[in-house]
């Protein structure tokens, strides 16, 4: 499938447990994906941390995304996703982030979170249009850049729960949650 055909069509994935013979695609991915990829140490160390998950969606027989996130009592921590090149804009990452929605009702769990980097606006958009909202920014967060990270929540609201807007002070997180 070509670039130009996948942005206007929807993929259908099954997203299911990453596991060992899927680390070469998800590589592939990654590094596709990011100037700062993580290495397959980095995958496989942290995987092996009670508390982390690594999921993958397939189409076709193919991996065409990832997530590996943290459990965490009430709620999950997205450490790394990323979605193929070729497949972005066809409802990929959109169907990862509704599997990780759906575990905070099965499980419990009222919120995900993340960081961003400050220079991944095609990141903070996708997370944005998911629901997830700016809260914060952690200044020099990545050891390899002096780049700051945007930490987004997405907060799963039972009825019982009052909304509450955090407030920020006019700055960039608070022209973020305005775009």
């Amino acid at each position: 499938m070509s670039l130009g055909q996948a942005q206007h069509k929807d993929v259908k994935v099954q997203i299911r447990w990453l596991i060992r013979r899927d680390m070469s695609q998800v590589l592939e991915i990654e590094r596709a994906s990011f100037r700062q990829a993580w290495s397959e140490e980095d995958f496989l160390t942290c995987l092996r941390q009670r508390n982390c998950i690594g999921m993958v969606a397939e189409h076709d027989h193919q991996i065409v995304g990832f997530m590996v996130y943290e459990l965490h009592k009430s709620r999950l921590r997205i450490l790394n996703f990323a979605v193929a090149p070729w497949l972005r804009r066809c409802n990929v990452g959109q169907q990862m982030v509704q599997r990780l929605v759906d575990k905070l009702s099965q499980q419990r769990r009222k919120e995900i979170g993340l960081e961003v980097r400050e220079s991944n606006l095609d990141a903070q958009l996708f997370f944005q249009k998911q629901g997830f909202r700016a809260v914060q920014v952690i200044r020099s967060h990545y050891e390899d850049t002096a780049e700051d990270a945007y930490v987004l929540n997405f907060r799963l609201y039972d009825e019982d729960d009052a909304v509450v807007l955090p407030f920020a002070p006019k700055n960039r997180i608070s022209e973020f949650d305005a775009a």
